[in-house]
């Protein structure tokens, strides 16, 4: 028995929510199969870091990292996955462990502001902290441009 893609009223297959295409035993047989989605990593990380006492997305000063964090949204976007995701801002040993909390923080949510605004679902977002200085990097200087970060970890939830 053969089986034909299910077509909507302009010619092109229907596609389910998972992005798999719906099949029938009648309909069409000259429609194209559908184009998988591209694969979302089971796993993403990525560390921005930040200008000294700044948190904007224009202060962010390795900007190879934001471009792998658009990458990644957009492939997210085009893919019916869901993701879990968390962000964690930190910066270096200089100021109190009070402001650098805060300063935590606006990093951190400036880095969520920025993933919805292109399209990242709020919900999928779990967690949005900081530690302050209370977690640095083994092995860099506590003053490091490299401890002025947030890192953002997202889990595929299949």
């Amino acid at each position: 028995m053969e089986h034909f893609w299910s077509a909507k009223p302009d010619g092109t297959a229907w596609v389910t929510n998972y992005g798999e295409c719906w099949q029938s035993l009648h309909g069409p047989n000259d429609l194209e199969p559908c184009v998988a989605p591209p694969a979302v990593p089971k796993e993403f990380n990525v560390r921005l870091n930040f200008e000294f006492d700044k948190y904007r997305i224009e202060n962010i000063v390795n900007d190879g990292e934001l471009q792998r964090l658009d990458d990644y949204i957009a492939q997210v976007n085009d893919t019916p996955v869901r993701e879990k995701i968390s962000l964690v801002g930190h910066t270096d040993a200089k100021g109190s462990e009070a402001y650098n909390y805060q300063l935590g923080m606006r990093r951190a949510e400036t880095v969520h502001d920025y993933m919805i605004s292109r399209g990242i679902p709020a919900e999928d977002i779990m967690s949005v902290e900081s530690r302050g200085e209370l977690d640095m990097l083994p092995g860099v200087d506590i003053y490091s441009l490299e401890q002025r970060r947030v890192t953002i970890k997202a889990d595929y939830e299949g």
